[in-house]
């Protein structure tokens, strides 16, 4: 998958958004574990919001519900550290918090866009083993439609004390975590700084959600 920058991670935002938020079927999955609670409890909360048509014709309502749905299952916190790579370690306490704000806001606003488009999905769990004392696992799930190949979707997700967090996807192979991580680099060599980066962020949330629009 090449990377097209900041521009178009809408577009791997929302297959994203397609292996999280769906209705979900056991497969072949003898019991949903630990791990794959966490996916299964978004998925079946979003499944009943999706029967309001009043609800998902009001972009804000879905935002703000999508916000509260992924905040106790994904580590956004991980997950900026992981895109920014070397650079979060050259950022201010300051610039981590902002860069953080702003890329939860991209990811939440272009899950809630996807989520007023989505329909007749199913997530299918495979078989999963988790040894003794894992702090990290892979979830392993198959996006299923009728007509369609399924569609590989993997969560790399840690345990939090007690509590199992995603914090990198993969989609058929290919992370989350990398393709934004090679938009930014781009975004950085363009601008220079950290500052230029998270600015860029900004603006591009700021002009989207009063818009209404990813």
């Amino acid at each position: 998958m090449k990377n097209k920058g900041l521009k178009n991670i809408s577009v791997l935002a929302m297959l994203i958004f397609i292996a999280v938020f769906m209705p979900v079927s056991k497969g072949v999955a003898a019991e949903v574990l630990g791990p794959q609670v966490a996916i299964e409890t978004i998925s079946n909360k979003l499944k009943l919001k999706l029967q309001d048509e009043a609800f998902i014709h009001d972009f804000n309502q879905v935002n703000a519900f999508v916000d509260e749905a992924m905040r106790p299952h994904v580590d956004f916190k991980r997950i900026s550290a992981l895109v920014l790579g070397k650079l979060w370690r050259k950022a201010t306490q300051e610039e981590r918090s902002q860069f953080t704000k702003e890329f939860k806001t991209l990811l939440v606003r272009s899950y809630s866009r996807a989520f007023i488009g989505f329909k007749g999905w199913t997530v299918r769990f495979l078989p999963l083993k988790i040894k003794q004392g894992a702090k990290k696992i892979i979830v392993k799930t198959e996006i299923l439609q009728s007509g369609l190949q399924p569609l590989s979707i993997n969560y790399r997700m840690f345990n939090a004390r007690g509590v199992w967090k995603m914090y990198d996807i993969l989609i058929e192979g290919v992370s989350l975590v990398t393709n934004y991580r090679t938009s930014v680099k781009n975004e950085y060599r363009k601008s220079g700084s950290i500052r230029g980066v998270i600015e860029k962020l900004e603006k591009r949330n700021f002009v989207a959600l009063a818009n209404n629009d990813n």
